[in-house]
């Protein structure tokens, strides 16, 4: 039986733009295992997983991740890395979609997995979302939420 870091590993590996295999990164997890993308508060549960891949591997088709740190403690995994791809496919978001700008991103990472019985019970990854969104030209729009911040104290 593998290890709990090596199932992780392969799990990274399948993610990889140049394997991509939604259906192996799957089948790595519990029937109702869960992807949580925690900083965009997207929940991916069961047979939705691979819809998180194909979708990331859409916008970012090189997409890479590079391992820094990888600690294994009984059923849980903690890795620290780097999120890397060039922007080539469209970004979306909740007001339409960003083209692509051909922007590389590095973005930092930390994941944690928890396993049970040599299955992925839950995968928490805690990007960067404000530094990916910086290195695609999107950076917070301060003056909208001050003027709606006014327009809501004002009540005008």
């Amino acid at each position: 039986m593998k290890s709990n870091e090596e199932i992780v590993r392969e799990a990274y590996r399948l993610a990889e733009g140049n394997v991509l295999d939604g259906a192996g990164f799957r089948a790595l997890f519990t029937e109702n295992g869960t992807f949580n993308d925690v900083p965009n508060a997207l929940t991916f549960r069961g047979d939705e997983i691979p819809q998180a891949l194909a979708g990331f591997a859409g916008v970012f088709p090189d997409v890479h991740r590079e391992l820094l740190e990888v600690h294994a403690a009984g059923d849980v995994v903690a890795v620290e890395l780097r999120i890397q791809g060039t922007h080539l496919g469209s970004f979306p978001t909740p007001v339409g979609e960003i083209p692509p700008t051909g922007n590389r991103i590095d973005v930092p990472t930390a994941d944690l997995w928890y396993l049970r019985e040599g299955r992925i019970e839950s995968f928490n990854c805690y990007n960067a979302a404000n530094v990916l969104l910086a290195q695609l030209g999107a950076g917070p729009d301060f003056k909208s939420a001050i003027e709606s911040a006014e327009t809501a104290a004002t009540g005008s």
